[in-house]
């Protein structure tokens, strides 16, 4: 089983849904970075479960614990191990999961691969591992916040409710001010609407998350294997629920001409482009223009309704999940994609120089 992500900067996670906690490793934290703990925890915070009315009502502090790497509040360069504790479980709301396979859930596959599963809340393939996610995101973020790169993300559609593909119409600092983490608040006073009818009625949404890296400079990724996009197209994938990635003008350039879509050059030193068609990237190498993309997430799996399904044996069977789950897993999925991002771009800064902060 792979637990590791990342090359040089790196993230090694451990625990399951329902166990004693949920935390990791992370290696190849530059040295002397300032640890701003409370960031840290904020970024947890946007995370966490029972944040509101549109989310699972499971009621977790996810308090983390930095458990190495940091001395005198700044960074040694050593590994900064990190744990949060589980303290809400409740596993019996599973019990009647434990024989059958969930439709559209990993619990088939995993199943098949290792022979056993953790059938409380999924156990390994839970998306509370996500928490991990967020806290080596920070540290990246943190980092980056030296090199002058934000990266914002934000909900830009649920179910039918979209904004403009546009991430230039909004401001993007308005994200956090309602529950759904959109920059519009009329369209996420709909989607708010929307995701709350789907919680009465035990049903799920998806939607989209739509991600912006401003600051990011020219020559992060290769020209052949490990492009940048296609590494933050696997991170983005590696999310749970996640169905699909696109990058700059993505699936609605193949409806332009090349004489529309090409992103024309103009005097400037450094040079820069009219357009950008492209999001940032051109040949697997960021060309220092914003770097935008685009993620899919399914309807959450688990709907509390009657379904149809089979035990572990293939003999056929009805279940009605039970507990307590997200109805769209969209306003607690943004600081997820923002930090695969952060570490993406971090990992491949020190990939491409050596790193001086």
């Amino acid at each position: 089983m792979r637990n590791t992500f990342g090359n040089i900067f790196t993230l090694t996670t451990f625990g399951e849904s329902h166990g004693a906690g949920v935390g990791g490793v992370v290696d190849g934290m530059p040295a002397g970075i300032e640890v701003d703990l409370d960031f840290i925890q904020s970024e947890l915070n946007r995370r966490r479960p029972g944040q509101s009315k549109i989310t699972t009502s499971r009621q977790e502090a996810d308090q983390v614990e930095l458990l190495s790497g940091v001395f005198e509040g700044r960074t040694t360069g050593a590994p900064i191990g990190f744990l949060v504790r589980n303290q809400n479980q409740h596993s019996q709301d599973y019990e009647n999961l434990r024989g059958l396979f969930r439709p559209s859930h990993a619990d088939f596959t995993y199943y098949n691969k290792y022979g056993t599963r953790d059938h409380r809340g999924g156990g390994r393939t839970s998306a509370r591992i996500t928490i991990s996610r967020c806290v080596g995101g920070a540290l990246a973020k943190l980092a980056l916040r030296q090199l002058g790169i934000t990266i914002n993300a934000y909900t830009s559609q649920v179910g039918p409710i979209q904004l403009q593909r546009d991430y230039r119409q909004y401001d993007l600092s308005l994200t956090e001010q309602n529950a759904v983490r959109c920059p519009d608040p009329v369209k996420a006073q709909e989607m708010e609407s929307l995701i709350a009818k789907m919680k009465s009625e035990g049903d799920t949404i998806g939607g989209v998350i739509t991600c912006v890296i401003k600051g990011c400079p020219v020559g992060l990724g290769e020209p052949e294997f490990s492009k940048l996009h296609a590494e933050l197209g696997a991170a983005m994938l590696s999310i749970n629920a996640v169905k699909g990635f696109e990058y700059g003008d993505g699936f609605d350039c193949v409806s332009s001409r090349g004489s529309e879509q090409n992103d024309v050059f103009v005097p400037s030193t450094p040079p820069q482009t009219l357009t950008n068609h492209s999001g940032g990237i051109q040949g697997g190498i960021s060309n220092g223009q914003d770097i935008y993309f685009r993620v899919a997430f399914k309807p959450v799996a688990t709907i509390l309704k009657e379904q149809r399904t089979v035990d572990i044996n293939g003999e056929a069977t009805t279940f009605c999940a039970k507990g307590r789950h997200d109805p769209c897993v969209l306003p607690r999925a943004v600081p997820v994609v923002e930090a695969m991002a952060a570490m993406v771009i971090l990992d491949y800064y020190m990939l491409n120089r050596t790193i001086i902060l």
